[in-house]
């Protein structure tokens, strides 16, 4: 059925044309209703997610030209041509089309009088014109949204060999899972005419607006604290390099005024190669300090700082009376499995380590081809294994308890920490102003859009909006980072609370509700696009107990079990987590990055 949606622009049932369905008595357009109108349906939805999804194949199919190889290595800034619609191509190929095409891109659209005014295909359009990144691209934005394998090695040094490799095997499997399951539904409800913005849209439209509310709070926090968290990791690698001689308050302040020009990058098409660009240099840290850490002994002074045998055996880095500290250990299990303080929130690191799914809607939001999401992302993330496999077990091979949280920051030779610092506080920046970027688009589509009316940011008023807002944010994200002396214990808060929740437990949890609402809908059920009627002969826990067993069975008990498995984990790393922070604050509450001594420096 989706196939015939093509040729005629709708679906065969339709007996109105696509202008006479603007104003067909009971109808109501999509560019009519509120941007989250609690009204349009599930039905509706995926009525409208089947006929882009059926335009967009055809657009694949008349596309002259293939991704090459060197397109994947160096991917361009964005797809060279639009996705056509079913009259033709739209904008670049007919000068009447482009005139409609910039119209609606440039018009208010968050205002309801200026959404009276527009047609249905102007209103699509500029759906279309949002959509330029492709798969190489978005492989790039998830590798550099992802990768982060220098805790590797002290996760893998807080749990032993056995649980380390294991558990981060299983959280990299259950990522990818996670990712699987958030790309079904994405493409089961997104469309021109409904387009999704973020993740709190998916939540939205199956659970309704309270969800809403919930993951965007939350997202929001994540990449606010991600962004702080960057800045605070870039501003102690700079003290590290000039020795503690500049403030360490200057330091993380200088990376904040960075990001105020990094951030002025709005599109995430835009963003591939620098994507592409921080990927290489991550690999060469990982190079330069694998060759390092087998040439050279572990930084021995900073192992009190945040070293595995730090988080979970003490005594294992202390020295003895002449200075000698003891020698490099391995487990096979758990260091100390009296104590699971330690271990836990070296376990959050690796739910930190493979944290990126929250970003995931808005780079298929950007999407030529959402469809073609699920190859960057499956490639990516056994891109990502591998380079935390490889490089985590080469560290705690050769520093043991003394595996540092951040791997090149933990080899003794300054020259070769300052190499590392200086490659990784640009790779980082550029992580940062990833984040940056769809945290100030959660704020202003949800908020500054939905409740103040502010202009989309295509307009030329949004993009001096976007200017204005991205300074504001970054200092915010300075500030909420600064307050906090424990930079170990602020990961483990953020992985605990957010990362869990967005790559764990809101995937399956909203893939039950989506196979249940599909899979519950009857063959003579669902939306009539000429009225505006729904179908549905029934309503309740008995419809939702058909959708349970009608769909895929084992997947919908395979998601109860893995919810119940993420909530468990949340339970546990919040609890370790907070523990470490109150210890943190008992133990030096004037050490923030409001002051200029450096956290690193043991002298101070």
């Amino acid at each position: 059925m989706a196939g015939a949606f093509v040729g005629n622009g709708g679906d065969p049932r339709m007996s109105v044309d696509a202008a006479a369905m603007d104003t067909y008595a009971g109808f109501i357009s999509p560019q009519q209703r509120l941007l989250h109108d609690p009204n349009v349906t599930f039905e509706e939805y995926r009525y409208y997610a089947e006929k882009t999804r059926a335009e967009e194949r055809a657009a694949k199919e008349t596309e002259v030209g293939t991704t090459g190889f060197m397109q994947i290595l160096f991917p361009p800034k964005s797809s060279p041509k639009p996705v056509f619609n079913s009259q033709g191509a739209v904008g670049e190929f007919d000068e009447k089309g482009t005139a409609r095409r910039q119209s609606s891109v440039n018009a208010n659209l968050a205002d309801m009088s200026t959404r009276q005014v527009i047609s249905m295909e102007e209103w699509t359009n500029a759906s279309r014109a949002f959509r330029t990144a492709t798969w190489a691209a978005c492989f790039y934005l998830i590798t550099t949204d992802i990768l982060g394998p220098f805790g590797v090695g002290f996760s893998i040094g807080t749990l032993g060999w056995g649980p380390g490799i294991a558990l981060f095997t299983v959280f990299g499997l259950m990522a990818g899972y996670s990712g699987y399951l958030l790309w079904r539904i994405f493409l089961g409800l997104d469309s021109y005419e409904f387009p999704m913005k973020n993740y709190g849209d998916l939540a939205f439209r199956l659970y309704g607006t309270v969800p809403r509310y919930i993951v965007n709070i939350l997202q929001s926090i994540q990449l606010i604290c991600g962004v702080g968290l960057i800045v605070i990791s870039n501003g102690q690698a700079i003290s590290q390099v000039s020795k503690f001689k500049l403030c360490y308050a200057i330091c993380c302040l200088l990376w904040c005024i960075v990001g105020f020009g990094v951030g002025q990058v709005r599109t995430l098409a835009k963003y591939g190669w620098l994507a592409n660009a921080a990927i290489w240099m991550n690999l060469m840290i990982m190079f330069i300090s694998m060759g390092v850490i087998a040439h050279s002994p572990p930084n021995f002074a900073i192992s009190t700082l945040g070293s595995a045998g730090g988080a979970t055996l003490p005594a294992d880095i202390t020295p003895d009376a002449n200075g000698n500290y003891p020698p490099v250990k391995h487990y096979s299990g758990l260091p100390n499995p009296s104590s699971l303080i330690g271990s836990i929130n070296g376990l959050m690191q690796g739910v930190y380590a493979y944290g990126g799914a929250q970003l995931f809607i808005e780079f298929m939001a950007e999407m030529k081809r959402p469809h073609d999401f699920i190859k960057a992302m499956w490639g990516a993330q056994f891109f990502i294994y591998t380079c935390y496999m490889v490089y985590g077990c080469f560290v705690y091979y050769y520093q043991g308890q003394y595996s540092y949280q951040i791997a090149y920051q933990g080899v003794s030779p300054y020259g070769w920490q300052t190499a590392g610092n200086m490659i990784a506080v640009i790779s980082g920046i550029i992580a940062a102003g990833l984040y940056g970027n769809i945290g100030i688009k959660v704020l202003y589509n949800n908020i500054l859009m939905d409740l103040f009316k502010f202009p989309p940011l295509t307009t030329h008023k949004g993009k001096v909006l976007w200017a204005v807002i991205v300074p504001i944010y970054w200092t915010i994200a300075f500030i909420i980072a600064a307050s906090i002396p424990d930079f170990f214990g602020l990961v483990s808060i953020v992985a605990a609370f957010c990362i869990i929740q967005f790559c764990y437990s809101f995937p399956p949890a909203l893939a039950l509700g989506y196979f249940i609402k599909k899979h519950a809908m009857r063959a003579d059920e669902g939306f009539d696009p000429t009225t505006g009627r729904i179908v549905r002969h029934d309503n309740g826990i008995k419809r939702w107990a058909r959708g349970f067993t009608a769909g895929p069975l084992w997947m919908n008990i395979f998601n109860v079990i893995y919810l119940g498995g993420a909530l468990t984990t949340f339970i546990l790393g919040a609890y370790a987590a907070i523990d470490g922070i109150v210890e943190a604050f008992a133990a030096n509450p004037q050490l923030n990055a409001f002051s200029c001594n450096s956290p690193l420096n043991l002298n101070s």
